[in-house]
């Protein structure tokens, strides 16, 4: 290996005139060499403490991201036509055999968890409809052994009332219940169908049964819902729930626009302004997705999801499977993989847990800039799963 030209320089002259003054930098020399031939041997890089890299679990990304909560669609279909979710021309289901299987649901859920997943939300589509809902928590329930501490389900509400006292017995913790209005007129404008007490009332009861938490999601649209903010707050006041305010999001077909957009700050003041320093921030929680208040005084609390205005993409610790078996670990992302072609291939469960290790190492520090998303492709709402 050839020498830097100081190094090179400076031994050959003290070869060259080797009196005693000149043996501690002849020492000197050789010791400096020795040790940048040592430096520069590709073995030694390999194993220097310095460069070894840490070992990143399947679920961890390049980020220091550990991602323990799973969302997993389990149908494409709704029995609402929400603006924000679905377009107004509808949408092409995939075909029921290209859709995951309960077993296949399970497995993938299995999977994740043996890997650190605590964590599985059930969507949609609306996924109160399917009807062996029930049996599918029942068989989540079956992995708490392994590590499984929460199943939730975010549902419309629509069709959920009869459904709660048994999908509580089969050990669902929480619910996350969609209502953007309370007005029934305008929620038939919202959601191109009638219900709106259909889902008040099973707000009501999820909160009598002793459910863990029930959220109340909130998509608010200027000039549409933001001027009923303040009363979706009263509703904490006798009820312990957690309504969430969620800014507009762009996905395909919903229309998206800035001008649509209230954010949070804008909803936050309008709030103030009723309540004065009655309201109180809470303790952001780890892995927080909403900002959360309370009026003092008022059983439940309130919150702000402000993915658009500031987004957290820095805590962010959830992938989703959708329906038809895709694995997608960035909501706002359009890369995707296949587990259930994988599956039906015949994969090992450790070929399945490479492949999703790689796709989660795949995952970039945070998404764009609101106006660029509104701009890339990217699946309607109701092919993701909320």
């Amino acid at each position: 290996m050839r020498l830097p030209t100081p190094v090179r320089n400076g031994w050959r002259a003290c070869v060259l005139d080797c009196r005693p003054q000149h043996a501690p930098r002849l020492a000197s020399l050789f010791h400096t060499t020795a040790r940048r031939l040592v430096d520069a041997s590709p073995t030694s890089a390999r194993s220097s403490p310095e460069n070894t890299q840490p070992h990143v679990p399947v679920l961890g990304d390049l980020f220091g991201r550990f991602h323990n909560y799973l969302r997993i669609s389990v149908t494409e279909r709704c029995n609402l036509r929400c603006q924000y979710c679905m377009p107004e021309e509808g949408i092409d289901l995939t075909e029921n055999s290209q859709l995951l299987s309960s077993d296949e649901i399970i497995r993938v859920a299995r999977i994740f968890v043996q890997q650190g997943v605590d964590k599985i939300r059930l969507t949609g589509g609306e996924p109160s409809i399917r009807k062996d809902i029930v049996d599918l928590v029942h068989g989540l329930d079956a992995l708490r052994p392994l590590g499984l501490k929460q199943i939730a389900m975010t549902t419309n509400g629509i069709a959920l009332r009869r459904k709660l006292p048994l999908l509580r017995q089969a050990g669902m913790n929480g619910l996350n219940i969609s209502l953007d209005t309370r007005n029934p007129r305008k929620f038939e404008l919202f959601t191109r169908r009638k219900g709106c007490e259909h889902v008040l009332r099973a707000i009501s009861e999820a909160s009598a049964l002793g459910y863990d938490f029930v959220k109340v999601n909130v998509v608010v649209m200027r000039g549409q819902n933001e001027d009923e903010v303040p009363a979706f707050v009263e509703m904490t006041h006798d009820e312990r729930v957690d309504v969430r305010f969620i800014e507009y999001m762009p996905f395909d077909g919903n229309k998206w626009g800035r001008q649509k957009l209230v954010g949070y700050r804008e909803m936050l003041d309008g709030i103030t302004r009723v309540y004065g320093d009655r309201v109180g921030r809470l303790p952001l929680e780890a892995n927080h997705t909403s900002k959360g208040f309370r009026i003092a005084g008022y059983k439940g609390q309130f919150g702000f999801i402000t993915s658009m205005t500031q987004s957290f993409c820095s805590d962010c610790n959830r992938v989703r499977v959708m329906a038809d078996g895709n694995l997608k670990v960035c909501l706002f992302g359009n890369t995707e993989v296949s587990l259930r072609d994988l599956m039906r291939r015949g994969a090992s469960d450790a070929e399945i847990v490479e492949t999703i290790s790689q796709a989660i190492k795949r995952k970039k520090r945070a998404h764009a800039g609101m106006d660029i998303l509104s701009q890339m492709p990217n699946r309607p709402m109701i092919k993701i799963g909320g």
